[in-house]
């Protein structure tokens, strides 16, 4: 059984050790893609500060982004790729860090409290299948530092998933 503990730290670098550390042990003996993503959304909502939701999004055609497991407010269902943060990323297949969502062009707004979004492209055998999004409603939540613990979760996320069940 895993026991999500306080993460408390001094600094960004403490913290995602830290959240590296507890998300390799909750995803350690499981492998299906859908709980590893509702526990990774878990984890990430509950022990980052000034975070509004936290979530992922997977491919399921070409075009189309649909929306997985998640924490915080309603999200929005389908975001097409090239549109939005999340479509953005997918399209160029990188990591989107956004200061004000709104100075984003084509910025989705699916909850009007969202200033500043985190987006991580998820990448299998050289391929984007999805996104790992996290906004917060400070402008300017996410940093470089940010950036990089989150893509080092999100590598363990996929790391730690069986994809061959999926899609």
């Amino acid at each position: 059984m895993f026991a999500m503990t306080e993460v408390a730290h001094a600094t960004k670098a403490d913290l995602y050790a830290q959240l590296r550390t507890q998300l390799g042990a909750l995803l350690s003996a499981e492998t299906d893609p859908i709980a590893n993503a509702a526990n990774t959304a878990a984890l990430l909502f509950g022990a980052m500060p000034d975070v509004n939701w936290a979530g992922f999004y997977f491919l399921r055609s070409e075009s189309e982004l649909v929306l997985g497991p998640f924490q915080g407010k309603p999200a929005c269902v389908r975001i097409a790729v090239g549109r939005g943060v999340c479509g953005t990323a997918v399209e160029r297949g990188t990591t989107i860090r956004v200061e004000d969502v709104h100075a984003f062009p084509g910025h989705i707004a699916c909850d009007a409290d969202s200033r500043s979004e985190l987006v991580v492209p998820l990448i299998r055998q050289g391929s984007v299948f999805g996104v790992l999004d996290l906004d917060s409603p400070r402008v300017g939540r996410f940093d470089a530092d940010d950036q990089a613990g989150i893509e080092a979760l999100a590598a363990i996320f996929v790391e730690a998933s069986d994809w061959r069940t999926e899609q």
